[in-house]
């Protein structure tokens, strides 16, 4: 919420989402990570207080792009996500070394922009469906309903016949629907609402999805979804053909083709755009794959350097043409992430970290902090699994002792072969419930308890066979 302040460079910021309940709300899915939890909610308040400029000062001011480094695991990827979702902000992860050069085969980064647009379109495409979403049930209960009672024909009132001597003159006759064929109508509305005409069959009129093509760009092979309907309006798409189906289908499909004429299409596209150039958020992976000048493993001839200054245009602020029009990334927020095991933020480009002025260290999960994951959070692991099982009907209780000692053996594999992060918790439990989950369907309704004895049962020899443990764990 702004408040306009008369005379002023600014309008007082009174949104609700301050930087202290966007760290409380991260809390609730994400265990620890103070520091980076703090950087973020600080980089998106800034954004919402960027907008409550006036416009002289607003173009001014850039958004303050992060670089989280910490080893994989431990939440950067879910940081940024779960950011996204907070604030409904259209939001994609790219991964740097899935990028090339300009002139070398693979993807080239303004893809990451059209990507981003696309799914702002996505997003206010559902919210504008959403709004019509009752009147276009009703326009498709019309139509269905026309399909079932054919409708009587248009009603035209007679003239009086000419009185004959010794009867009583002739009057019309009422107008339909206003008797037994509305009474009818009504009857069958009700039965279409509660279902009991979903198994007969009707013959609707839909109209073929429009065709698509690819285009060959100077970066390379984009599918940029034209819509030849669009341009040849009545050549490509417009035909209209029969199909037989259940009434429920035929409602799914009448109400979709009604939701196309209640919204706007060009409206949607420049909502999409101003969404995605004001509140896009893209997340950079793996951004210390690129860092240091070398092949980087991709051949001689393609250097991580060039990656880089591939990045920087689209970083720094420029414009990229998408199919819903010229995007600005002036006002997006990065995010980039590495690891960094093998190199340093500092062999970034000068150019490239000058653009990524707030960095965040990640710490390593400890054994602590996996009890934490496996109990605390909204979508806690021990959580998930009980849930799952629950639908075949088998109950499925994690005892404290049986929490700590996942913990443990987690810890332990961690230190003792590859540092996976919270990702080993998933492969641990997955092992310890295998054996449950296989046979869940012939358990319905029996009690599983879990304990630390169950838990040493299925992985302590496994976890003490380093061999196997490499390929398994």
């Amino acid at each position: 919420m702004i408040k306009t302040e008369p005379g002023s460079l600014y309008n007082r910021l009174e949104d609700p989402l301050t930087p202290k309940k966007i760290v409380e709300e991260l809390d609730k899915f994400i265990i620890g990570q103070g520091a980076a939890k703090k950087a973020v909610a600080v980089a998106l308040r800034n954004r919402l207080r960027q907008q409550a400029l006036e416009p002289v000062l607003r173009e001014e001011v850039a958004p303050k792009n992060i670089i989280m480094i910490g080893p994989t695991g431990v939440g950067k990827t879910e940081i940024a996500r779960r950011l996204a979702k907070l604030t409904l902000s259209p939001f994609i992860k790219v991964e740097a070394s899935k990028f090339t050069e300009v002139g070398y085969v693979g993807r080239d980064v303004e893809s990451m922009i059209r990507d981003l647009a696309e799914i702002a379109f996505n997003m206010v495409r559902a919210e504008k469906i959403a709004s019509v979403q009752e009147k276009a049930r009703i326009s498709a209960e019309d139509r269905l309903l026309d399909l079932l009672i054919p409708p009587a024909p248009a009603y035209r009132p007679a003239e009086p016949a000419p009185a004959v001597p010794g009867e009583s003159p002739w009057t019309p006759p009422p107008p339909p629907g206003s008797g037994v064929g509305a009474a009818s109508r009504d009857k069958m509305r009700e039965w279409l609402k509660a279902g009991k005409l979903d198994d007969r069959s009707v013959e609707v009129e839909v109209s073929e999805g429009g065709a698509s093509m690819r285009l060959f760009t100077q970066q390379g092979m984009e599918e940029m979804g034209i819509n030849l309907q669009d341009i040849m309006p009545g050549l490509m798409g417009g035909k209209r053909k029969t199909r037989k189906v259940k009434v429920s289908e035929a409602m799914d499909l009448l109400i979709h083709e009604e939701e196309e004429k209640l919204i706007d299409k060009d409206e949607i596209s420049r909502e999409a755009v101003q969404r995605a150039e004001q509140s896009g958020i893209i997340f950079i992976d793996e951004i210390d794959k690129v860092a240091g000048k070398g092949s980087g493993g991709h051949g001689p001839d393609v250097s991580r350097e060039g990656v880089q200054r591939d990045l920087l245009p689209i970083v720094e602020g420029s414009r990229v043409n998408t199919r819903y029009g010229l995007i600005r990334t002036d006002h997006i927020l990065f995010i980039a992430a590495g690891a960094f095991h093998m190199t340093k933020p500092s062999d970034l480009l000068p150019e490239m970290q000058g653009r990524f002025p707030i960095r965040v260290e990640l710490t390593s999960l400890k054994r602590e902090d996996f009890v934490r994951i496996l109990r605390e959070p909204q979508n806690a692991l021990i959580l998930q699994y009980t849930s799952l099982l629950a639908t075949e009907g088998v109950e499925v209780t994690f005892t404290g002792d049986a929490v700590e000692s996942l913990a443990d053996y987690a810890a332990d594999i961690n230190d003792r072969l590859e540092n996976i992060g919270a990702r080993r918790l998933h492969t641990v439990i997955e092992k310890v419930v295998e054996d449950i989950s296989f046979n869940a369907p012939d358990l319905a309704g029996a009690k599983v308890t879990i304990d630390r004895t169950y838990v040493d049962k299925c992985l302590k020899d496994l976890a003490g066979d380093q061999d196997l443990s490499k390929y398994i764990l």
